[in-house]
């Protein structure tokens, strides 16, 4: 009798998208086309499509710590990451659980603000994830416009890219990368990394595609992915960032507004195509 198979477990906590182009959906497909068992904690549920959200519903704190619980009891978790967690009494009850029993490899996913620059959470929750949860993070990914919030400073050039992930690092995430997707020109798809040493500037070709969404959940995704397969930080985030290119690539242009990225392009010409 087989034994079955004993994957890697990668934990995402984070929200539901109920169009299915990010929050948990997309971080579960991310990690399934690594070959890593995903699971959840839910922290809201949403209701969205591709032209925009409509209701958002918090669960109790004590759910999502109950959830986060139930998984590291069982299952064994090499990796996890935070996305959206919506207010100050899960970001708070979250931190707790995290910090009393910590996970063996963080990406922090610090959603703030979205690609357009809207805050999503007020200021207090702001200030407690910069304060309490960014210290926790093996990696933390903020875009163009929470690194600015989080760092204090513009950012309009690769120089204020670099000096933004210095100034994140001392918030005390392990590694930082900031996203630089929000930039124009030759910027456009170049993001910095810095774990306390030399900065390293990641570049990607530019994809032109307005079917975008989902793309900062599933590269905080991939790189847990990465991280729960047992590689190094950087070459985590490298990979993710192929990854989310080539996911750009295969972009699906579903529904009325912005569609996701082609998670599975992986599977189409071994698998679709025969």
């Amino acid at each position: 009798m087989s034994q079955g198979m004993q994957p890697p477990i990668a934990l995402t906590i984070a929200g539901s998208d109920s169009g299915g182009g990010a929050g948990i959906q997309a971080d579960l497909k991310t990690f399934a086309m690594h070959c890593v068992h995903g699971a959840c904690a839910l922290t809201c549920v949403t209701a969205q499509n591709t032209l925009g959200v409509t209701r958002v519903d918090p669960l109790a704190p004590a759910a999502v710590v109950a959830q986060i619980n139930a998984v590291a009891i069982d299952l064994g978790i090499a990796a996890a990451k935070t996305g959206m967690l919506l207010n100050r009494d899960i970001i708070s009850a979250v931190v707790d659980r995290l910090s009393t029993d910590p996970l063996p490899a963080l990406v922090v996913d610090p959603v703030m603000v979205s690609r357009t620059g809207a805050q999503l959470i007020d200021d207090d929750a702001v200030a407690l994830m910069r304060d309490r949860l960014l210290p926790l993070a093996t990696v933390a990914t903020p875009n163009r416009y929470e690194a600015q919030l989080l760092a204090g400073q513009a950012i309009e050039s690769l120089a204020d890219l670099i000096v933004a992930a210095k100034t994140i690092w001392q918030l005390g995430p392990q590694a930082v990368v900031v996203k630089g997707g929000g930039l124009p020109g030759d910027l456009r798809g170049v993001d910095v990394w810095f774990a306390g040493d030399e900065p390293v500037v990641l570049r990607t070709e530019t994809v032109d595609t307005p079917h975008t969404h989902g793309t900062g959940c599933s590269l905080s995704a991939a790189i847990a992915a990465n991280l729960a397969l047992g590689q190094a930080p950087l070459a985590a985030t490298q990979a993710a960032k192929t990854y989310v290119t080539q996911a750009l690539h295969h972009s699906l242009a579903i529904g009325q507004g912005q569609g996701p990225i082609g998670h599975f392009f992986p599977l189409l010409n071994g698998w679709l195509n025969g």
